[in-house]
C-alpha cells in the first residue's frame, strides 16, 4: 500500500501535465446565463454529471475552486493532477471522510475567496442520480448551485463506463454552459433537470454559429 501511494504523486504529476497541455488545445465556447453574472457576490457550487467533466476543465474558472477527492489510491493520483490544473483539493468521499470533507468545503466557501465543484452523481453513480453534497454545500455557505453542461464536437464516448465519459480530441470544438443559479435546497430532481438542460443547451450550441454578441464570457 505505501509503495503504491509513493508512486501516486509522480503519476499524478505526469497526468496533470498531459491534461493541461491537452485542454489548452480545445476550442472552447462558453455560454453563461445572464442571471448568473448578477450573482457574482456569492459562492458558486458548480454542479455537473460524471462523464461530462473533460470540457469543463478547459474553462478558465473565475477564482480558485474546491473539489473533493476520495482517499483511495486512485484519488491520490487524481488529487495531484487536479492540483496542477489549479484546483484546491479536499480529501473525502461518501464512504470515508465525507462529512469532514464537506465541512472543509463549506469553510472555504464561507471565507469568500473560492467556489466549489461537485460531480453530483458520484462517486459511482447511478448516472444522473443526484447526491445531496452539492446542495448542502450551497445552503450552508450561502451560495448558489450552478448547473453545468458540456458538449464535444469531435471526441470519444466510453460507452461501457458507467458514466459514459466523453473525451474531446485535441483541438476539438467544445461548448460549456453555465445555467441559471439555483438557490435554497432543491430536491435532486430539480438539480438533475437543470444539469440535463445545460447539457442539452451545450449540444444545441455546437450546431449554431458563434453569435456576434456578449454571449461569450470568461468569468
Amino acid at each position: 500500500m505505501r509503495r503504491m501511494l509513493r508512486g501516486a504523486s509522480p503519476l499524478g504529476l505526469v497526468l496533470g501535465v498531459i491534461a493541461r497541455l491537452w485542454l489548452s488545445t480545445l476550442r472552447l465556447r462558453l455560454i453563461v446565463h445572464p442571471e448568473l453574472e448578477r450573482r457574482g457576490d456569492v459562492p458558486w457550487v458548480l454542479s455537473f454529471f460524471h462523464g461530462t467533466q473533460w470540457p469543463l476543465l478547459a474553462w478558465r474558472r473565475r477564482r480558485p475552486t474546491l473539489v473533493m477527492v476520495s482517499h483511495s489510491d486512485d484519488g491520490a493520483i487524481q488529487a495531484r493532477a487536479l492540483g496542477l490544473l489549479g484546483f484546491r483539493v479536499v480529501r473525502g468521499s461518501s464512504s470515508r471522510g465525507g462529512a469532514r470533507g464537506l465541512a472543509a468545503i463549506v469553510r472555504g466557501l464561507r471565507a469568500g475567496d473560492c467556489d466549489a465543484a461537485f460531480a453530483v452523481d458520484g462517486p459511482r453513480g447511478p448516472y444522473g442520480e443526484v447526491k445531496p453534497g452539492a446542495a448542502l454545500a450551497a445552503h450552508r455557505s450561502g451560495g448558489v448551485l450552478v448547473p453545468m453542461g458540456s458538449a464535444v464536437a469531435n471526441g470519444k464516448t466510453f460507452t461501457r463506463a458507467w458514466d459514459r465519459f466523453v473525451l474531446a480530441w485535441p483541438f476539438a470544438r467544445v461548448v460549456v454552459v453555465l445555467g441559471a443559479p439555483i438557490e435554497g435546497t432543491p430536491d435532486g430532481v430539480a438539480l438533475r433537470d437543470a444539469i440535463a438542460e445545460a447539457n442539452d443547451a451545450a449540444s444545441a450550441a455546437l450546431s449554431r454559429p458563434r453569435p456576434m454578441s456578449a454571449e461569450l464570457r470568461t468569468l
